[in-house]
Formats: structure tokens, C-alpha cells, sequence
């Protein structure tokens, strides 16, 4: 695991403040040694939280092999954090990345937003797939 250092990038991202308790502003949820969760500021639906490895990683596109259980891990510290939220539900919720270039920060996150079929109409091109489509012929 990288902590923060003396990369411009990493004392920069804001993410990297937050993983390493050096942003104030920011509540965070939950934590363990490898990540941390906290609230989105711009949230899609009811419940969405971001679950931030502490290690920088730029984004999805930099996920190995090797990062398979990290990303377990953050789906599962996810999940904890709905449940401890009273989300009992969990067909009803989504967890995803967003790809480059459609990334805030470049530090990857995990969204985790509940319950799904609340997500904000004005949102959902973001977070449901091919909901920036309308079907013309009005058949599916």
C-alpha cells in the first residue's frame, strides 16, 4: 500500500487527503487499513458513498490482476456501509466505477448509491447504463 508522499499527485488529490485523515471537511464513514468511505458531495440518489482505496490509484483503466481483492473489498466495505444505513434491500442498489474520461478525481472510487431505482432522473445517464439512449422505435 502507498501512503500519502511527496508525489505532487497524491498531495494534491484530494482523495489522498481524505484516505490519510489530512482533509477536515470531509466525514468519513468508515475505515480500515486499505480504505476509507464517505459521502459524495454531489449524490445521485439517497443513500451514495464513495469507497476510496488509501493506496492512489488513478482510475479503473489502472486495475490489475493483482487489485481483485481490493475491489472485493470495496464493494464489500460498500455494502457494509448501506446496511449500517438501514439499507436491507440489496438487490435494490448499484456499486460502479466511472471510466476516464467521465472521472471527477482521478483516484479511483467505488459509487455506492441506494436505493437504485431512486437515483436522480437528472443523474441516471451517469449511473444506470445506456440511459442516454432513447429508443425510437418504442420497443426495447
Amino acid at each position: 500500500m502507498t501512503e500519502l508522499n511527496s508525489d505532487s499527485s497524491t498531495e494534491t488529490c484530494i482523495f489522498c487527503l481524505i484516505a490519510n485523515d489530512q482533509d477536515h471537511n470531509t466525514e468519513v464513514i468508515k475505515a480500515n487499513k486499505e480504505l476509507v468511505c464517505f459521502r459524495d458531495i454531489v449524490p445521485a440518489a439517497p443513500h451514495h458513498y464513495l469507497v476510496v482505496p488509501k493506496e492512489h490509484i488513478p482510475d479503473c483503466l489502472s486495475l490489475h490482476a493483482g487489485h481483485v481483492d481490493l475491489v472485493k473489498m470495496m464493494a464489500k466495505m460498500g455494502t457494509a456501509v448501506l446496511h449500517d444505513q438501514g439499507i436491507s434491500d440489496m438487490k435494490d442498489i448499484s456499486l460502479g466505477f466511472h471510466q476516464p474520461p467521465y472521472t471527477s478525481v482521478a483516484h479511483l472510487h467505488l459509487h455506492v448509491l441506494a436505493p437504485a431505482s431512486q437515483i436522480y432522473k437528472d443523474m441516471e445517464y451517469r449511473f444506470i447504463p445506456n440511459s442516454y439512449r432513447k429508443n425510437v422505435s418504442g420497443s426495447n
